[in-house]
């Protein structure tokens, strides 16, 4: 981050506000995010990410202070300890925490790297989109030995929203929704790396993510999941996520594909295909069996209904006059009654 001058800040004890003098600041993820802004929104979101980040600092020195005075304080340090927490979660669920959770996941795998001497390199890809037209997902590339093309993508998720998206509970029909699977599908195509990793926080976590790990897992042919502490600043299980990913992607190699086996299988598969289609077209046959039957049904039961009043009429009077005979011959009363009950079947 460069300045254009020093000395930029003079408090003023009288008035009681901090005054900033003219100044620039060349930084790509600062210039990306008010480079999205209108120009009347970018003060008062200068002014909201200066009393974010001044939260921010204080959250260490604050926490080192309630933890020491513990014994010391009792019910004011109680009111003190509420206005902390409340400060906190105000400031953890921002938008912003995001961004700065990438920045200290950046951080920690390049001073991990720096310590074990390793040659990897972490760096953010900020606003850059991936070979996925107009498609940001894979928020942190890990270049193994410093090599381009041999990369590690983590995409961070500090988000509650995020389920674990399974494929045996994936259901196509519903609208897309970004899962742990999706992302980690998605960064790995976005950014051509050789595996992917996503990263949660455990208090921004999703239930059925913590059902599978509270710590690391793998999940074969997909990517890993990774669940930090940052509040506590314990990235542990980001480092044994990142080296068990390094050396599947260092490790991995090409099969050779026996197309014979490969096409008895998918044979099998398309038989298999062929029999669920061919039960379908039975059902199908089957539904309209029984749509004739019940029209058989339904016709029947209206002419019995129409034979039974004429027979009754008949017993009573001892004969039909021959508009009745008329009438029992055509039918048409039964005709009329049937047209809607034949519509309902036809609906089935």
């Amino acid at each position: 981050m460069k300045e254009s001058a020093k000395n930029l800040i003079k408090i003023n004890q009288q008035l009681k506000r901090v005054e900033v003098k003219d100044f620039e600041i060349e930084n790509q993820i600062v210039f990306n995010y008010f480079d999205n802004l209108s120009a009347t929104e970018r003060d008062e979101k200068l002014v909201k990410a200066i009393y974010i980040g001044v939260l921010a600092l204080m959250e260490d020195r604050i926490s080192t202070f309630l933890s020491k005075t513990s014994n010391e304080l009792g019910t004011e340090l109680e009111s003190l300890k509420l206005i902390f927490e409340m400060k906190k979660e105000l400031f953890f669920k921002s938008t912003i925490k995001g961004t700065l959770a990438e920045e200290e996941i950046v951080d920690f795998l390049n001073e991990y790297f720096s310590d074990r001497k390793m040659k990897d390199h972490a760096y953010l890809t900020g606003n850059s989109a991936g070979v996925i037209s107009k498609n940001k997902t894979g928020d942190i590339i890990c270049e193994i030995n410093g090599t381009p093309d041999l990369k590690i993508s983590i995409e961070c998720k500090f988000d509650k929203s995020i389920r674990l998206g399974d494929i045996e509970g994936k259901d196509i029909f519903i609208r897309k929704t970004d899962s742990a699977w999706s992302q980690l599908i998605e960064a790995q195509a976005n950014r051509e790396s050789k595996v992917s990793l996503i990263v949660f926080d455990i208090s921004l976590i999703e239930n059925s993510i913590l059902k599978k790990t509270e710590n690391v897992c793998y999940i074969p042919g997909v990517g890993l999941i990774a669940i930090i502490n940052s509040q506590k600043g314990d990235y542990n299980n980001l480092a044994i996520a990142y080296m068990l990913a390094r050396d599947i992607a260092l490790n991995a190699k090409e099969i050779e594909i026996d197309k014979d086996i490969l096409s008895i299988i998918i044979n099998r598969i398309i038989k298999d295909i062929n029999d669920v289609l061919n039960i379908k077209f039975l059902v199908q046959n089957n539904i309209e069996n029984n749509k004739n039957i019940l029209m058989q049904l339904e016709k029947s039961t209206l002419s019995m209904e129409f034979n039974q009043e004429y027979l009754k009429r008949f017993l009573r009077k001892g004969t039909l006059t021959k508009k009745d005979l008329l009438d029992f011959y055509s039918g048409e009363n039964v005709k009329e009654k049937y047209l809607p009950i034949d519509k309902d079947i036809q609906a089935l």
